[in-house]
């Protein structure tokens, strides 16, 4: 591949979901800032041009109440409602058809929680809600475990992207099983993205380099101690990570390798 037409797949390296495209690959998540300047500022450092947020933390029946939403310029980003809190497919759905009647956006993160501990997700809540939910016309991205095999059958309930935990939600952890999610990655025929547990920019680079679309934060970004700063690094990492990915790294070897060959060496 040649400079200039490795610089071409970079410029056009879009990422489509559905019928929505977009130039970055960071998500964020906009709960738990201090306040909503800061909020304001993490966002923008991001570059992130999708928002998600629980359709539960709006007040939807009374549109004229202040929200964080006023202090966005919306038309600069897709917004991403999510069908956090529910326990039931049957409330996922019903939030989602809450966030659609507002107008927000066709798109919905369905989640469907499990387990209030851990906040692992209902594999078969999660996978009822997303079989309604792409019947009746949603863009869905369903917030999944790293399992392999329900990742495939969301895909074939119709979802238009599924986002593996990292690990639990807000944990930090990282990525503990790279292992699985390069098998989801691996099998894909739509977006993956790394959703949950992530906690630093190192975290977001080698799930990039792993091959996912994208990665979803909002924990790691609001929780630091320099907000504002830390969505600059994720947004660095996820860039890096991404052209990591495309480049190609080298195979790791069991011995050393020498940078310079041997041969024609002057003793």
């Amino acid at each position: 591949m040649t400079t200039q037409t490795a610089q071409s797949t970079v410029q056009s390296d879009v990422l489509q979901i559905g019928d929505h495209s977009f130039a970055s690959r960071l998500f964020l998540g906009t709960g738990k800032f201090s306040d909503l300047d800061i909020q304001q500022q993490a966002v923008d450092a991001s570059g992130t041009e999708v928002l998600t947020f629980a359709v539960r933390r709006l007040n939807l029946e009374t549109p004229d109440a202040p929200n964080f939403l006023e202090r966005l310029d919306l038309k600069k980003y897709t917004l991403l409602p999510n069908t956090a809190g529910a326990a039931t497919a049957e409330e996922a759905v019903r939030i989602a058809r809450l966030a659609k009647a507002s107008g927000l956006c066709d798109m919905i993160k369905v989640e469907v929680i499990g387990d209030p501990r851990t906040l692992l997700p209902d594999p078969i809540e999660t996978l009822k809600a997303t079989r309604i939910l792409v019947e009746e016309g949603f863009t869905v991205l369903t917030y999944t475990s790293d399992d392999p095999i329900l990742a495939r059958h969301l895909q074939e309930a119709g979802a238009h992207a599924v986002m593996p935990g990292a690990s639990p939600i807000g944990s930090g952890l990282g990525i503990v099983n790279p292992h699985y999610l390069k098998f989801i990655i691996e099998e894909a025929k739509v977006p993956v993205i790394i959703d949950a547990g992530v906690g630093s920019p190192s975290d977001v680079a080698l799930a990039m380099e792993l091959g996912a679309d994208g990665v979803l934060l909002n924990t790691a970004v609001a929780g630091a101690t320099n907000p504002v700063l830390m969505a600059e690094a994720m947004k660095l990492a996820v860039q890096a990570g991404r052209k990591g990915f495309l480049a190609g790294r080298i195979p790791k070897k069991r011995y050393a390798s020498a940078s310079s060959p041997l041969e024609g060496m002057i003793e």
